[in-house]
């Protein structure tokens, strides 16, 4: 990924209270103005893993015109609006990945809980190839997505010490949204100080 040093970010040491180098397994990576990467500009990115050996992540924000796939009919019933697969990332594209919330997983497969501290509670991965009623029952929220965001060993860590990315809290909402295009914008005007000032950049820097 190809991406500036941006001074908000470049002269913090942590985000949201995590150290640079510490997991940002569970929390949200918002790219940076500017982020150049066509793939991740204005991106959120839920962290579903990060380690030593790399690091995995869905972006929340990339709805496309893809309102079926043959085969996930049943699951398309569960579907959170709007009602389309989401681009997770330019990783293997070919993968379908489902993300849900489920107050009540029934049966002992299929749904996977990311138990992580930081993680909005009851999310989890689902196994799109079994019928939904095997899975679980009570969904609250469904998101297919096509792809992933992948980052080597060391990679994103690297990406985060240059400022490439702002590690902030997951709040249940976002992953779920209805409004999927305004996320980047409204996750930072929630959060306090100059950080908030960020939601008001403009996508040209140079018109500020």
């Amino acid at each position: 990924m190809q991406f500036t040093r941006v001074w908000i970010c470049a002269r913090r040491r942590h985000h949201d209270g995590v150290l640079l180098g510490a997991s940002t397994k569970g929390r949200l990576l918002l790219a940076a103005p500017p982020l150049l990467d066509p793939n991740f500009a204005r991106s959120v990115v839920l962290m579903l893993e990060h380690s030593e050996n790399g690091a995995l992540g869905l972006v929340l924000n990339r709805p496309s015109y893809e309102e079926t796939v043959p085969g996930l009919e049943a699951w398309e019933q569960l579907v959170a609006p709007p009602s389309v697969v989401f681009g997770g990332g330019p990783v293997d594209t070919d993968a379908l990945i489902g993300l849900a919330r489920a107050e009540q997983p029934s049966g002992e497969h299929g749904f996977a809980a990311l138990a992580e501290s930081p993680m909005p509670s009851g999310l989890g991965t689902v196994d799109l190839e079994l019928p939904p009623d095997e899975v679980a029952s009570g969904f609250s929220g469904l998101r297919i997505f096509r792809g992933y965001a992948g980052w080597g060993s060391g990679q994103l860590d690297a990406e985060l010490q240059l400022g490439g990315w702002i590690v902030l809290a997951a709040e249940p909402e976002d992953v779920f949204t209805e409004e999927p295009e305004g996320l980047w914008r409204r996750v930072l005007a929630r959060q306090p100080g100059r950080l908030a000032w960020l939601a008001n950049c403009p996508d040209d820097l140079s018109w500020n």
